[in-house]
């Protein structure tokens, strides 16, 4: 009985030191891991093997995010970075080949500044706080508040949720806007058209150069995509209870219609999700974040205040939250299927070379 009450106390007070122990070795090999990556990344030619790359080197950082408890960083990590932008740059690559061009110029000079800015960069870290303290100002400043009061005054779960979409409203409504922004800039860049072949379909005539993908994957692809649509539905009304959200939500969604058209072929896509919608989607979703704000002042709030929103303060944050992020969740999907339209019809036009139409401002 001694022994038992002797051996327990230090036991115990090594599991903290496994622990970090544990976590600290799961880093350096996700590092190393990462450093490997960027090194193939730098000495492949092949440009299809490097956007693979890539999209490990996404997985890996979503599972360091993981690591730092960071589930919601991870989570859009995972969805843009090794999804989204991995199908986007495979997009790509049917325009630009699929091999690197040799370099006409030394890279000594890239080198180069490179290694002075690397070096500056870890310079700068000499300054910083120890990495882990919890008496590091960051903990201080207004996390000790959110921490305190977020489960009285928004009244959710998920602590993200109540930072980005109450506290931090403003930013996030700025980072929405962001990517509708980056919609116009893509269509100012890269126009969605449609080949003569679609206007053949249209006229009733003969089609000779539609491609039409695996019946296999078809059925594939059409099983999938309500599980993906739930999964995506799932994610947005969750996102109060647990990681997810609108930015989440809305890139799972389009990956649903990104699957589509990858099997079913772009006509087909577009006549499923024409482009005018995809536009008046997009827009629509900034409309309703901002929206919000403004019935939150015609109720005698300040903008984006959610107390006003209903009899009870945290009923109405409630109310906002999930207002708001249906707003993000639109706009993000809309906003990703239009740009893979825009990147695929681009390939397509280089490879059929083809004399273009454009497609009608209303809809089909």
């Amino acid at each position: 009985m001694l022994l038992c009450e002797q051996q327990t106390p230090r036991g115990l007070n090594q599991l903290p030191r496994k622990k970090t122990e544990m976590e600290l070795a799961v880093n350096i090999t996700l590092l190393l891991m990462l450093c490997a990556t960027v090194f193939a990344v730098v000495k492949l030619q092949s440009l299809f093997a490097i956007v693979m790359l890539f999209g490990i080197y996404s997985l890996l950082s979503a599972m360091i995010f993981v690591a730092l408890d960071a589930v919601d960083v991870a989570f859009t990590e995972a969805a843009v970075g090794a999804g989204i932008s991995t199908v986007l740059m495979l997009a790509t690559l049917v325009t630009t080949g699929r091999w690197k061009k040799k370099p006409e110029r030394s890279g000594l000079l890239p080198l180069f500044v490179v290694t002075i800015t690397g070096a500056a960069l870890v310079w700068g870290t000499l300054d910083m706080p120890e990495y882990g303290n919890p008496a590091n100002p960051a903990h201080h400043h207004v996390a000790d508040r959110y921490i305190a009061e977020s489960p009285t005054e928004i009244g959710i779960p998920n602590m993200v949720t109540s930072v980005l979409a109450s506290y931090r409203g403003f930013d996030t409504l700025g980072e929405v806007i962001v990517v509708f922004t980056a919609l116009v800039g893509v269509l100012s860049l890269l126009q969605v058209r449609r080949p003569r072949t679609f206007a053949r379909k249209q006229d009733n005539r003969p089609d000779t150069h539609r491609r039409r993908p695996y019946p296999v994957l078809q059925v594939v692809a059409l099983i999938m995509m309500p599980f993906i649509i739930v999964f995506a539905l799932y994610v947005q009304f969750h996102g109060d209870f647990g990681p997810g959200g609108g930015f989440q939500a809305g890139v799972i969604f389009a990956v649903a219609f990104i699957l589509y058209t990858l099997t079913y072929g772009l006509d087909d896509s577009l006549a499923l999700t024409p482009l005018p919608a995809l536009k008046i989607l997009a827009a629509g979703g900034v409309i309703i974040y901002g929206g919000t704000g403004v019935v939150s002042m015609l109720l005698g709030g300040n903008f984006l205040d959610y107390n006003v929103l209903a009899a009870n303060p945290v009923s109405g944050q409630h109310i906002g939250i999930i207002v708001i992020e249906l707003g993000v969740g639109i706009t993000v999907a809309s906003v990703l299927i239009t740009v893979f339209y825009a990147f695929v019809t681009r390939a397509e036009r280089n490879r059929a070379g083809e004399k273009q139409v454009d497609l009608p401002n209303k809809a089909d």
